[in-house]
């Protein structure tokens, strides 16, 4: 698809916004390359470019990769008949058009998820015919109220099209266009005997992407999940840190938490089944009693040691999301000193970054 068709694709659907990152960005050719040829901060657009346009959708990629991000991030749920969808929940009523839709109505109910309870309506309930009548909707409305507008006009895509769509605009944008993939709530979804492994790894190695020089990361927030897909794939995989303990050590009576997993020997026990790391950000820079940027932490450098890339998340231009000294305005959607924030953690060393605001990141990388 020439980028002219897919600006006239953009512009019908009333997507093709007027931002200046829409020009070309620079880029390698399309052919596989070693992984540590990648580029240096790694770009990954945080569910698309998600600060733009509603997240998850093909838009959000599509605008994604005409700004320069190197990486789009699809989350990954299950429906009913096994199908992988892209949604950052399995539960439906934050980010679609669900709760307006009278005829599923009866699907609304409660049930836990990773240990909390949760009301709503659940991808694991709807086949992907249904989910497909759905259309997206912004999560955060009152911060990107500009998202909001597209609210209702957006399907929900499934794996297999997000790989059609990073190939064809790969061919068209001439540089390699990568998938950073995290599975979404992997234990539930085994429970419900919709296993997310397997039929993942088939999905990819259908479209070509086998080896660790594929563009190609998988992520996850649980450890067993990484550990089984180790057994299955060569791809690249990245253990995610959040706060507490992962659902799946839980479960099991484990004791094994994130803040042991940060540590200098958790790090290296990770290495024995992951090729990075996605920390929480603060992780890498915690912030002061006065919600200011503060000094970096050991962890980039201990996991460095370890032979571990660094990607931290999440990068998000507005005031609500910043340290205290970089908002800038009077409001939480206002815009703040984005570009103070990536340089400290570039500072500290870090591989790449998550971004709801790709252009940014690129900008920077290129000395603008």
């Amino acid at each position: 698809m020439p980028r002219a068709t897919l600006h006239s694709w953009l512009a019908t659907c009333g997507l093709l916004l007027p931002f200046a990152a829409l020009a070309d960005a620079p880029g390698a050719s399309p052919q596989a390359r070693p992984h540590d040829e990648e580029p240096v901060p790694l770009v990954i657009a945080h569910r698309g470019a998600s600060g733009y346009l509603p997240e998850h959708t093909l838009a959000a990629y599509a605008l994604a990769i005409l700004q320069g991000a190197d990486y789009i991030e699809p989350d990954l749920v299950m429906t009913r008949d096994g199908e992988l969808v892209a949604r950052h929940d399995n539960e439906l009523g934050l980010t679609t058009d669900v709760a307006q839709r009278p005829e599923f109505a009866e699907r609304k109910r409660t049930q836990a998820v990773d240990g909390v309870s949760l009301t709503g309506w659940f991808s694991e309930d709807f086949t992907l015919a249904e989910l497909k009548t759905l259309r997206a909707i912004e999560r955060i409305a009152d911060i990107r109220p500009g998202n909001a507008r597209l609210d209702n006009s957006l399907e929900i895509p499934t794996l297999q099209e997000i790989i059609d769509l990073v190939k064809t605009l790969q061919q068209s944008e001439g540089r390699r266009i990568g998938l950073y993939i995290e599975t979404k709530h992997p234990t539930h979804f085994q429970q419900l005997g919709l296993a997310m492994e397997e039929p993942l790894v088939r999905i990819l190695q259908r479209n070509g992407y086998a080896d660790r020089d594929a563009p190609v990361y998988i992520q996850s927030f649980e450890v067993d999940n990484l550990k089984t897909l180790s057994a299955l794939t060569q791809l690249r995989l990245v253990q995610l840190f959040g706060r507490g303990q992962p659902y799946d050590q839980q479960l099991r009576g484990s004791e094994l938490g994130y803040e042991q997993m940060a540590t200098a020997a958790g790090l290296e026990a990770i290495a024995g089944y992951a090729a990075g790391v996605g920390p929480e950000k603060t992780y890498v820079i915690p912030r002061d009693a006065k919600g200011n940027l503060g000094q970096p932490t050991d962890f980039v450098p201990n996991a460095h040691a370890a032979g571990l890339k660094v990607h931290p998340y999440t990068f998000r231009a507005e005031n609500a999301f910043l340290p205290t000294d970089l908002r800038q305005g009077s409001s939480v959607a206002d815009r703040g000193d984005i570009e103070a924030e990536i340089r400290a953690y570039l500072d500290a060393g870090i591989d790449g970054l998550f971004i709801d605001q790709p252009d940014i990141a690129v900008r920077l990388r290129a000395g603008d």
